[in-house]
């Protein structure tokens, strides 16, 4: 019974992990938010790009069926050649619609022909549904032309089939999904729990006072360099196994993922740092990690397809930083984009990075006045002790 009451002092005495807390925050996170924001379990309104070389009212009477349809969007109509890889930067498809040119020709003359149809297997789940739309849009039309539906094109008489090709993973490799996925979650997780006590840690040892008297945010950003170091080459040992052990396909730049990572390390650096400022003590900082790793992980697009979820779900979860972490992974090493190629995704990074860059100045601005205004009540309570000793 000591031990016990012991232990439930400790438990209540603010020393450890809050988990009287963390827990019933945990139920109330997966039963109600995550309820809300994974409640979708079908791509609605998947974005599809289209190259129509036909450009022809049948082709435009098919472009209209695939964007009525509740799994599809036709977010772009291209009437030119294009490499299709090049539609899917920045997630901006999943997949990709080819019209050859004859289209129309071919179906009204009885020539049987082709529609082209381009998959992004980052996540292989993503694209079923639309899988299943296409091939009920196909087959409604040959239905048509064969007269067994009504239809207002009765001299419809070819045939039409698709013809698929998955891009990026076509081997449905967990080399290119989930392993890789945890590979950047856990890397990242324990980045966060060697560096959000940092701030607490330099408190508890007074090295705090003098870095907000004497220095500047740098003085803490550099702090971080040592550990976005090992996080960094951790992540390229990993995935070295993960290419020659595994099946990993990295089809971009190495260099230019590890430009990216340089930042990607300064972010989740200073998000550390934040959330862990108010901690007492590097055990009750360690807790706070749930508050902007896992949410990257479940709505980044790695576990879960990114049209699964509602459009405000998608632009919500780029507060995480794991979220544009895996943007970069499906950019640069899934599909082998350059620099230009997702310049627009990593300029919105750098805003993003600036806005936390801007939040740890004015949280250590905000400590510094605080700490200044403590030692000036201090040094007043020391002059009044002093006169009133001398009186």
């Amino acid at each position: 019974m000591h031990s016990l009451k012991d232990e439930i002092k400790f438990l209540f005495s603010g020393q450890g992990m809050p988990y009287e807390r963390v827990c019933l925050l945990v139920a109330m996170v997966v039963t109600v938010i995550l309820s809300v924001l994974l409640s979708g379990n079908f791509a609605k309104e998947a974005r599809v790009a289209v190259i129509d070389l036909d450009n022809s009212a049948y082709t435009r009477e098919l472009i209209t069926r695939v964007n009525a349809s509740e799994y599809m969007k036709v977010t772009a109509v291209l009437n030119t050649p294009v490499d299709p890889k090049t539609l899917f930067y920045e997630d901006k498809a999943v997949a990709v619609l080819y019209f050859p040119q004859g289209l129309e020709k071919d179906r009204y003359t009885g020539v049987g022909t082709q529609i082209g149809v381009f998959y992004d297997n980052t996540n292989n789940a993503q694209t079923a549904d639309i899988k299943v739309a296409l091939n009920e849009l196909i087959g409604l039309d040959n239905a048509q032309a064969a007269g067994d539906v009504g239809s207002t094109n009765d001299s419809l008489v070819g045939n039409l089939s698709l013809a698929e090709r998955i891009l990026f993973n076509p081997q449905d490799s967990t080399s290119n999904g989930e392993t890789l996925g945890f590979l950047f979650f856990f890397g990242s997780m324990f980045f966060v729990f060697a560096t959000i006590g940092m701030v607490p840690r330099l408190r508890l040892t007074h090295a705090l006072d003098r870095i907000l008297l004497e220095g500047t945010p740098w003085d803490l950003i550099l702090r971080l360099l040592p550990y976005g170091g090992c996080l960094i080459v951790s992540f390229f040992v990993g995935m070295a196994i993960l290419r020659i052990w595994g099946d990993l396909n990295f089809s971009g730049s190495a260099w230019l993922f590890l430009f990216t990572q340089l930042f990607y390390v300064l972010a989740v650096g200073m998000l550390s740092l934040l959330f862990g400022w108010t901690a007492a003590n590097p055990g009750i900082a360690s807790s706070r990690m749930i508050l902007f790793i896992p949410g990257g992980f479940i709505l980044g697009g790695m576990t879960g397809p990114l049209t699964f979820y509602a459009p405000w779900v998608v632009a919500l979860s780029h507060v995480f930083p794991l979220t544009w972490e895996f943007h970069f992974q499906r950019d640069i090493i899934a599909r082998g984009a350059g620099f230009f190629d997702i310049s627009t995704l990593f300029g919105a990074f750098l805003l993003y990075l600036a806005a936390i860059a801007l939040a740890l100045m004015l949280r250590f601005r905000s400590a510094r006045r605080q700490l200044l205004a403590q030692q000036a009540a201090a040094e007043r309570h020391r002059e009044k002790f002093k006169q009133l000793a001398q009186e």
